[in-house]
């Protein structure tokens, strides 16, 4: 991994990691993504972008980031300003030039903070993270970002570009008519994207956990290993997204109230919304983490039934060739028996022995113990059930069709 993709890396495995796993930048380029609002006067050492809404219309972008005192001044004006991967020295001017509260400003640059939002006296603070998930390693893969939520302002504070902003940019320019309704129509904007991203995480986790129940009931023995091995990476993946999405109740709980009025009665239903999306990726994320704890102790019971078989046919044959090494035993005592010291002797021994081969055979083979090999995938794929529990209420899964294939769970998809 080169020096660049460190530093873009989104965060992997524990919130907060110090070694990323890849860039999750989606394919844009930092340095030219939203060009209209990078600011080339910039007192700060990292890269700064600016927009300026007056009166609920977009007036200026890419402005100097002096400039913005001025601006907060107007009633009418709303600002929003981005730092890309800013240092203490960069934070500290925005700390003396918006008031910001120091303990706050020292979340914005320590990781591994929780997903939350802190009230102060003139700002809220707000941390929260998106979300992607690599399908071919089942890792998921996390960006933190912070926000200073003042009256007339949004401040945001990105530690790598997993977060796409061009795609916030797009979202708020999607929505022009809600500029007029204050800081709040870009914190909806934001909180939406992050919880689309969820969205689209945890959908990406179901397609993986249901490959896996393909990989579950296949006869071919070098798919246990790969279903362990996925099954354990998915189910870290649910635990760090569920850390990344169950807090998100408590931030959009905070925002919606009225007694902050960042939120007014005109965006409340938008609020709602993202926070019925925000309950039902968290409730979606319970229901896959206990299918793929499901699916683990169900990959033991099936490697269990499969030891039982081949115990069964060691055992018989075992049993198989030990009548014949007794028989063989008692005509090799050295003392006379009928045949003795003639073919017929020999000839009796080997149809005995024959025939108690073959008696053995077909009563281990009647009561199952002998299972052919092409019969065994068949008999657990008809009998086994289903593990796929039922999606959580509220989702627009289809739940009446069946999957293709017997043994797979609801094959649905969950829609916004």
């Amino acid at each position: 991994m080169t020096e660049t993709d460190i530093r873009n890396g989104a965060i992997g495995g524990q919130l907060g990691t110090a070694a990323p796993r890849d860039t999750t930048f989606h394919g844009s380029d930092p340095e030219t993504v939203a060009a209209d609002t990078i600011c080339h006067d910039t007192p700060t050492h990292c890269q700064a972008r600016t927009r300026l809404y007056r009166d609920g219309r977009l007036v200026e972008q890419g402005f100097a980031v002096e400039r913005i005192s001025d601006h907060l001044t107007d009633s009418g004006a709303l600002v929003w300003l981005d730092l890309r991967d800013p240092d203490h020295a960069d934070l500290a001017v925005l700390q003396e030039e918006f008031g910001l509260h120091p303990v706050a400003v020292e979340d914005a640059l320590v990781d591994r903070e929780r997903p939350k939002i802190d009230r102060y006296g003139t700002h809220l603070f707000l941390t929260a993270y998106s979300a992607r998930l690599d399908l071919a390693s089942g890792e998921l893969a996390t960006s933190e970002l912070s926000a200073f939520i003042l009256p007339r302002a949004l401040i945001t504070i990105r530690k790598d570009d997993g977060l796409d902003i061009g795609k916030v940019v797009d979202r708020w320019d999607a929505s022009p008519d809600l500029a007029a309704h204050g800081v709040g129509y870009l914190v909806y904007g934001l909180l939406d994207y992050i919880v689309d991203g969820h969205f689209e995480a945890v959908q990406s986790l179901d397609d993986a956990v249901e490959g896996l129940e393909d990989d579950l009931f296949a006869p071919a023995s070098v798919k246990d290993m790969q279903v362990q091995r996925r099954s354990f990476e998915l189910r870290k993946s649910l635990v760090l997204l569920r850390r990344v999405v169950l807090p998100m109740r408590e931030v959009l709980n905070t925002v919606m109230r009225r007694d902050l009025h960042h939120v007014n009665e005109d965006l409340m239903p938008y609020y709602q919304d993202v926070y019925d999306h925000v309950l039902r990726a968290a409730e979606w994320t319970e229901s896959l983490r206990d299918l793929v704890a499901t699916i683990l102790e169900t990959n033991l019971t099936i490697q269990g039934n499969r030891m039982n078989v081949i115990t069964k046919k060691v055992t018989s044959w075992a049993a198989i060739i030990a009548v014949p090494t007794f028989i063989t035993g008692f005509y090799g005592m050295n003392v006379p028996y009928p045949g003795f010291g003639n073919h017929v002797g020999l000839i009796i021994a080997a149809l005995i022995m024959i025939g108690s081969g073959v008696l053995l055979y077909w009563v281990f083979r009647r009561n199952d113990w002998l299972l052919s090999r092409l019969m065994r995938p068949t008999l657990a794929l008809a009998t086994w059930p289903s593990v796929r529990p039922a999606p959580p209420a509220g989702s627009a899964r289809d739940t009446a069709a069946p999957a293709e294939g017997v043994g797979r769970g609801v094959a649905c998809r969950e829609g916004r």
